[in-house]
This record gives structure tokens, sequence and C-alpha cells, in this order.
């Protein structure tokens, strides 16, 4: 695949050095790793390898990449690896994906308590779905689930809400049958939004009177234990969004879905379009336009993109991908394994992995084939941070005859 034309690592290298002197104090330490971390990914300061072609000689030079879960250019590896696990989980059944959404004045709090409301997020809307589910009114049986938060619209404002992914059914309460749900319907949105308004919002509140919370700027007000409150009574009435979609067409689906979303970051290197001193063009989705009319191009100031790129760091430690029900990790094998005898189907097979059986004597090689010929690339040279390597690629040859 060819590098594209414009990387946030360029934006964050050119404009980096003046924006973080702009903004000093007012920038976390997370900010300035994740813009490090972003600017140094695959140059020699990282260090890396010199590899050569068994077919054709051809020699390269692959430098380290920085394995940050906000760098663009190193999210696809670890999607790869992360959707190897998921695949050999995956049941015969339907699989339906519902999306849960904080409103825009909840999310102006979470910016400013996103460890807290992050979390909270993922623990209502989890349980919601295995509330609901469980009751026989519904379903009536234990679910899995897959929860996967994003922070960011598709203009890189801020946009809290979690994607989730669930089989349409589950393990009945008694533990001795599998319950399917209805064909294309997997429970009633308006029951799911209302449980999650009350449920989050209980829990935001306990948050609030233990102390977890914190308000800065326009929202110091809130402070004021009868000024949350009086904040609290609109959302207690207004409709939240839970979003539905219909169900997957097979296991494929499912896991091409979750390959967009799992180790997506605030923006993809294939969506900038421009950047010069003045600003940055990318393109993004109108989802309040009609469907043919959502694609549409934005410029931001590139001290406007930058700011917008890092509200969306997530705090450290921080899991955005979640699991919960039958698929909580605790018991999640012994879980999908009795989902598995309930629907009469076998253990998936394991498909040894390219590093087993490798003599250890093998040269190691590389993942991707040579450019030139598609060859089997060997590593002839690694090394370390900050140093260049001994073996230098021979520069092209031109033909003058």
């Amino acid at each position: 695949m060819s590098r594209p034309v414009i990387e946030v690592a360029d934006i964050f290298r050119r404009h980096g050095p003046a924006w973080r002197s702009a903004n000093a104090g007012r920038v976390s330490l997370g900010q300035l790793k994740v813009m490090a971390a972003i600017e140094t990914c695959r140059t020699a300061a990282l260090g890396g390898h010199v590899e050569r072609c068994e077919d054709c000689s051809h020699v390269q030079i692959a430098y380290n990449s920085c394995r940050n879960r906000h760098c663009p250019k190193c999210q696809a590896i670890a999607a790869k690896d992360w959707l190897a696990e998921r695949e050999a989980e995956l049941l015969p059944v339907p699989y339906f994906r519902v999306v849960f959404s904080l409103p825009s004045s909840v999310a102006d709090i979470a910016y400013q308590n996103k460890a807290v409301l992050y979390d909270l997020l993922f623990k209502a809307a989890a349980e919601t779905l295995i509330t609901i589910a469980a009751d026989p009114k519904h379903l009536g049986a234990r679910i899995g689930l897959t929860a996967v938060l994003h922070s960011w619209g598709s203009a890189l404002t801020h946009h809290p809400h979690v994607h989730i992914i669930v089989p349409g059914g589950g393990i009945a309460l008694d533990g001795l049958r599998w319950v399917s749900a209805r064909a294309g319907f997997f429970l009633p949105v308006r029951v799911l939004s209302r449980l999650f308004r009350r449920l989050f919002l209980d829990k935001l509140t306990a948050a609030y009177h233990a102390g977890r919370l914190q308000f800065f700027g326009d929202q110091s007000a809130l402070n004021d234990p009868k000024a949350f409150e009086g904040w609290l009574v609109p959302l207690r009435r207004t409709e939240w969004v839970v979003y539905a979609k219909r169900p997957f067409g097979g296991p494929e689906a499912v896991l091409a879905y979750l390959a967009r979303y799992t180790h997506r970051v605030a923006i993809a290197n294939s969506r900038l379009l421009a950047v010069d001193d003045t600003g940055v063009t990318f393109t993004w989705k109108d989802y309040r336009a009609n469907e043919r009319d959502r694609a549409k191009v934005m410029t931001l100031a590139v001290d406007e993109f930058i700011r917008r790129f890092l509200i969306h760091v997530l705090p450290s430690g921080f899991h955005r991908i979640r699991h919960y029900g039958l698929f909580a990790n605790a018991g999640r094998a012994g879980n999908i394994a009795r989902a598995r005898e309930l629907l009469h189907v076998p253990e998936p097979y394991h498909q040894p992995t390219e590093v087993e059986g490798v003599d250890a004597d093998e040269p190691h090689t590389s993942q991707t084939p040579c450019p030139c010929c598609g060859g089997r690339l060997i590593v002839i040279e690694t090394f370390e941070r900050g140093c260049l390597p001994r073996y230098q690629p021979a520069p092209p040859r031109i033909d003058s005859s």
C-alpha cells in the first residue's frame, strides 16, 4: 500500500513545536506524549532494521512503529491481531449492532472527566442491554457483547458514544438452551433508551456525590450541588439516542465492521487532502444530510486541527474495548464453549500461525513482500533508537544510454 501524500505526523512535525509553545501549560502530559510518538513513528528516532529480498536483492530500510494507540499508522497490525482472537469466538448466529450516545451537554462535562464518564458510558450501556435481554418479556437470556468507545464525530468534534456488537440471542436463564432473537429484531430501542438514560444519570449522580467529578471554566457553576441538580432536570426528560442497526449479513461482515471500528483513531491519514500554513483540509461526513450528500470537505486552521485531534487522547491505562456478559474476560472461554454446545456446533479449528513451527536459526522475515518483485524480504541488520544502519541501500541506477 502506498504511503498517503499527507499524514498527521507531517502536520505535527511541521506545526507541532509552535503549537506546543503557544499552548504551554494547557496541554496534558498524555497529549504531549501522543504528539511525540506520532512525530517519531517510523523514523530513525525509533530504530529499525534493513531488509533484503531473497530473489532480486532489493534492499530497503524499515523504521520501527511507535505503537501508540492514537497513531493513525500503528493500528492496522494491532487490529489484525485482535481480530484473529475474535474470529475464533464468533458464534453461528446473526449479530446486531447498537450505538449508545451521550447528549451534547453531558459530552461537555465528559471532556473534563474523561476517565469517569467514559467508564459510566460503558457500564450503563452494557447494563442496559444485559438487563433488557434478561427480561422474559423480551429475550429472557444471558447475552454477551463487545463494546468499543469512540469519542469523536466525523469533524473531530467531541461526541462520546459506544459501538456495541451483540449476538442475536443468548443462553437461557436456566442455562439449558439457546434462546434466539426474532429475525431482524433484537431489543426495542425506546425501552433501551429510557433505561440507559436512567442508569447513566443515576451513576452520574452517585459519582458527583462521591466527589469523583471536577468542573472548570464554563462548567464551574456545577460544583454547587443545587446547580448540578438543576442541570440534571432537562436531561431526565429528553430522549437519549440509542441507535440499533440492521443485523450483519454473516460472520465476515461482523469482522469487517470490527476491523473498521475497534482500532480507529480520530482521523485516518487517508482523509487528509491538503495542509499549508493556514489550514488543514480533510473529508468528513455530515450525518444530518441526506445519504447522497453526506460526503463533504472541511478546512480547519492548523491550530484548531491539532486541538481537535488531541481532545480525543484517552486517559492513560483506559480500555476503549470492553467485553461484558457472556464475553466478560473472566468466564468468556467457558461461556462460548457452552453456547456452542447448545447451538450444536463444533469448536473452531485452530490454524497455526506463521510464528509456530519456525526454526530458531532461520532468518527473520518481513510480513510484507518485496515491492519490486513480490519476493520474501529477510532482515539483514537491526539498529537501535537514534542510530543509522551500517548498511545503506544503493541509490537507484539511472540508464543514460
